[in-house]
């Protein structure tokens, strides 16, 4: 059985409106990128554990071959970092992330011999002897502890205490065969039989569909399995640059590529016009040449009636590189190059292939220096450049609807970049005509940033500013093909309609495809880790940011003048932005800038009880969204008067609709040409957050941590359709503008959640850990309310309206669970290492073993209660060209009673009462729930001195367990959506990937 592609979800979330769905995390925070080196005497250490720790949250990894470690995703702010290695005195330091924040080189340092000595009963005499050989006759520096002139504190002279390996799931070097980093010979003269001093490695990585499970089928058809294969291979190296006589003592360097020739099958299913619809006649020849493009049906089936198998292919390439340098005893330089290029294809369930590629960079490089032991600078530079480029099937191949093509359409763009069919939405359930826009954007962000830190005493104080410049070059249309949206209004039937040619709506913006957006990017932050006692701590700061309002190179944004009560509406451009109502002077970007984003952040941890392992943590912080201002550029960047043909309109007796002249603006035209405007005052929006912590050890290994963890966003984003009225309603004001969205800051949005975790430390190799998080999320914030899964045929047009407000005079009405709003999500994972422990095996030897040793299973099971969905409506607004953002009445039958394979009860819902809005509420539909089981087998080999085989097999749905995804909620104005209610997709079905790595 098998895999349905998950249908396009539009995400129109910002950074810290996504940080909400991320309830595992901490705090709420910008997400940032972590990564370091350890190294020691200029040589990389592997096998180092690293362990960063935010309030409850605790994470942990080991250094690899070349001593580098990464996070990639930890929340902006202060974390502590601790570093250890057996024999090296360990590092116990704060760090705070922040976006592009550079990496952080820590040079170990070795402890004394007297200490070496001591621990020999904990560390393996042959590992002593040869960590003796290395100790240094210099002092090495250090990034934690920086080394100067001056003496350092003398260090208590008992024994540390020891790893706490425990904590790890994938264990460390002190864990024998549990780790990946096992052979302790990997960096300078430990290295046995050999003077080099590189580490490297290669590996492949395969899958193939005769290792995976079949695609589920939606329909019931018993599709063909398609054959396809993936092939990944990955190159690794790393160590100094040395050349006699000319650079004795180079940087390091560390260089990695991974190339992939991926082919992913799936099946299409969907519901397509029956023959007896094609046989319908008299049809219009606009709708006849646009009916040629449905595939026939290939099943009798009165809901999904079309499964076919469609192929996807994806090409890549990936390099990144570091490269280090210490200069003297006070400078370092480092710094690291990314490059990226990707070429895929996708083909769709009309057999449209569509290409995208993309070719991305990042260079990053940082200066540091010591003044003293207790204050150092850092200088980082970041530079990133994103290019992308979207080749639609028609695109200089066929022109269907302009002047040439078979359908002739007027008003459409004819250039032939833009050829292909128009969308088409039905509101039965038959399946969307669409194809992907052309487009060739590319995006740059240039960034600096400085920063200070200084230790003195029980006080580590950071101290930093960050400057980026960002541009967003796009050449793109918005909709140049056009769109129809068919209900049944004229016929009574959506295809009916559709045959004759009557659209209920239609819409299209194309013109100015070039645009060059900027947008300058400051923020400034000083936070002070005080370790006030030993059992208590203070991490207190406070960050300012301020992301200015998006401007157009060329003053190319148009905005509307909105007179009181939105009794009249002017446009008003960025070139003369004086508004002709109402007098006000705008800045060129259209949008007032706001500078009052100051986020204090305070965190606190204690532990209340001497000698007992009980800690209480707790933690307040503000966390402001700068990065709301880009999707509302792009469109004040694509309205009249500055595009070509701009149009949003209703079929009405007045001003009739057809497919031939539907997208020309008539007189009798009642919507303004303008689409969308924004609140000139719109303000940032930020999230509250506040976390309670209790963390406790318990007997046979076990660790217990109950957690609280609160968030309150203000200044969402609100969207809605001024001067509208409900369907069957009389229109309070036929004078007053319509036909636009306007956009504003004042949703807001809660979220609380309790979590329990129960974790077992390794031990005899075995490691598990339970987490159950129950939480409660509502909100009326709209792009919020825009990020869960769209309903089948509820796409294009209404998938991107489907966040907008169904009354504007009654915000309030939208609030409701959030998209995201999961009440019950368990999530498990465990490992187990075979030779562990004396009862595990350990002391097994000959070729028994051999065999049995060594082997490492690993497995995650996460289980969650339905995503809220929302109840759709697809019909027009009035007094406007827009679909999908109304809902059905709710009736008294029960909701989760379907028949058939359908899991909704179409008699939950019905039209809304003339005159009247749908009462049925926003994310009202819990959707299915998930469930997911993916394990793991490795082990590794030891094949010559330093030479090591590492074999891993993953399985992604263990099981072969079918998950749907989504529902289909959308009604159709006839009440005759056969779909509705049926699963809209599947999770994918069991695979199967094979890795094999040379280290060396």
């Amino acid at each position: 059985m098998a895999t349905m592609p998950s249908f396009r979800r539009k995400h129109r979330c910002t950074r810290w409106l996504c940080a909400l769905a991320c309830f595992a995390i901490a705090a709420i925070a910008h997400a940032s990128e972590h990564h370091g080196q350890v190294a020691f005497n200029n040589l990389p250490v592997p096998g180092a554990t690293v362990t960063v720790t935010h309030g409850t949250q605790k994470l942990s990894t080991v250094t690899n071959a070349d001593g580098s470690y990464a996070f990639p995703d930890l929340a902006d702010g202060s974390w502590k970092i601790d570093i250890e290695m057996p024999l090296f005195e360990p590092i116990q330091q704060s760090i705070t992330i922040t976006p592009n924040m550079p990496g952080i080189r820590w040079d170990l340092k070795m402890l004394p011999l007297p200490q070496v000595l001591a621990k020999a009963k904990v560390i393996a005499p042959a590992q002593l002897g040869v960590m003796a050989e290395a100790e240094p006759t210099a002092v090495p520096k250090s990034a934690a502890k920086p080394a100067g002139n001056e003496p350092e504190a003398p260090r208590p002279a008992e024994e540390p205490p020891p790893s706490n390996d425990g904590f790890l799931v994938n264990g460390t070097v002190n864990n024998a065969a549990t780790s990946q980093f096992t052979l302790a010979q990997g960096f300078g003269n430990t290295r046995k039989g050999t003077r080099s001093l590189y580490n490297g490695g290669i590996g492949v990585i395969y899958d193939n569909s005769a290792l995976d499970a079949r695609p589920y089928s939606l329909s019931g058809l018993d599709s063909p399995k398609s054959a396809y294969n993936t092939i990944t291979g990955v190159a690794t190296l790393g160590g100094p640059i040395r050349i006699p006589h000319v650079l004795p003592r180079g940087p390091n360097f560390f260089v990695a590529y991974q190339w992939t020739r991926s082919n992913t099958a799936t099946n299409e299913t969907s519901l397509v016009p029956t023959l007896a619809q094609r046989s319908t006649v008299p049809i219009d020849p606009i709708a006849q040449a646009l009916l040629a493009l449905y595939p026939e049906p290939n099943s009798s089936s009165a809901s999904y009636n079309y499964q076919t198998p469609v192929v996807a292919h994806a090409h890549q390439d990936a390099l990144q590189s570091r490269l280090e340098k210490s200069i003297g005893r006070r400078d370092d330089l480092y710094g690291n190059f990314a490059f990226q290029s990707t070429r895929s294809d996708n083909t769709s369930l009309f057999g449209f292939r569509d290409q995208t590629g993309a070719l991305g960079m990042n260079l990053n490089a940082n200066w540091q220096h010591r003044f003293n032991a207790g204050l150092f600078a850092t200088l980082g530079f970041n530079f990133s450049r994103v290019r992308t480029l979207i080749t639609p099937n028609f695109e200089n191949r066929q022109d269907i609807e302009g002047g040439a093509g078979p359908a002739g359409i007027a008003g459409v763009d004819s250039s032939p970049v833009n050829w292909g069919p128009p969308t088409l939405v039905f509101s039965s359930g038959i399946a969307t005509l669409t194809d992907a826009q052309s487009a060739f954007n590319r995006n740059r962000t240039d960034a600096v940033s400085p920063s200070v830190h200084y230790y003195r005493g029980r006080h580590n104080i950071t101290a930093g500013i960050d400057f980026r410049r960002q541009e967003f070059n796009y050449f793109s249309q918005q909709d140049p093909r056009g769109t129809f949206t068919f209900t049944g209004t004229a016929t009574g039937s959506d295809f009916s309609d559709f045959a004759a040619g009557t659209p209920d709506t239609a819409s299209i913006n194309y013109g100015n495809a070039d645009k060059y957006l900027r947008q300058s990017v400051y923020d400034a932050y000083i936070t002070d880790d005080w370790r006030l006692r030993p059992e208590f701590t203070i991490d207190v700061g406070v960050r300012w940011e301020y992301g200015a309002p998006i401007t157009e190179l060329k003053d190319r944004l148009v905005n509307l003048d909105v007179a009181p009560n939105f009794t009249a509406v002017e446009p008003v451009l960025a070139s003369a932005p004086t508004g002709p109502l109402t007098g006000r002077h705008y800045p060129t970007s259209l949008i007032l800038p706001d500078r009052r984003n100051v986020e204090p952040r305070i965190g606190l941890s204690w532990r209340p009880i001497p000698g007992s392992s009980l800690v209480l943590r707790g933690g307040y912080g503000i966390y402001a969204d700068t990065s709301v201002y880009q999707a509302t550029a792009l469109q004040l960047a694509e309205e009249p008067p500055l595009t070509t043909n701009t149009l949003s309109a209703q079929n009405s007796t007045n001003c009739p609709l057809s497919l031939s002249s539907g997208l020309v603006r008539q007189p009798c035209t009642a919507t303004t040409p303008n689409s969308f405007a924004v609140d000139p005052n719109f303000r940032v929006g930020y999230a509250q957050t506040w976390q309670l912590s209790a963390q406790r050890d318990l007997p046979f290994a076990l660790q217990m941590t109950a957690t609280y963890l609160g968030i309150k966003g203000t200044r969402g984003v609100q969207e809605f359709l001024p001067n509208t009225y409900p369907v069957g309603g009389a229109n309070p004001c036929p004078s007053c503008p319509s036909g636009f969205t306007y956009r504003t800051s004042n949703g807001d949005s809660t979220r609380e959640s309790g979590s329990f975790q129960l974790r077992r430390r390794l031990r005899s190799g075995f490691s598990a850990s339970v987490l159950y998080t129950f939480s409660k999320s509502i909100d009326d914030d709209s792009a919020l309310g825009g990020q869960g899964p769209v309903a089948a045929g509820a796409t294009s047009q209404s998938a991107a309206t489907a966040a907008i407000a169904q009354n504007w005079l009654d915000l309030r009405a939208e609030r409701g669970r959030s998209t995201f709003d999961q009440r019950h999500l368990l999530s498990t994972s465990f490992q187990y290492s075979t030779g562990t422990g004396l009862g595990g095996g350990t002391l097994l030897s000959g070729w028994r073993g051999r065999i049995y040793k060594e082997w490492t299973f690993a497995g995650q099971i996460t289980a969650g209660s339905g995503l809220p969905e929302t109840p759709i409506y697809l019909a027009a607004t009035n007094g406007t060209g827009v679909t999908g953002n109304l809902r059905p009445d709710r009736t008294t039958a029960p909701l989760y009673t379907g028949t058939a394979g359908h899991f909704l009860n179409a008699a939950a819902f019905t039209a809304p009462q003339p005159g009247q809005w749908g009462n049925a509420g926003r994310d009202s539909i819990t959707g299915p729930g998930s469930f997911s089981f993916n394990a793991s087998l490795s082990r590794t080999f030891r094949i010559f001195k330093t030479y090591n085989l590492d074999i891993r097999v993953n399985a992604t749905n263990l099981l072969n367990h079918a998950v749907f995804t989504s529902y289909n909620t959308t009604i159709s104005p006839s009440l005759d959506n056969p779909v509705f209610g049926l699963p809209a997709a599947t999770s994918p079905m069991r695979s199967l990937q094979t890795t094999a790595r040379l280290r060396f």
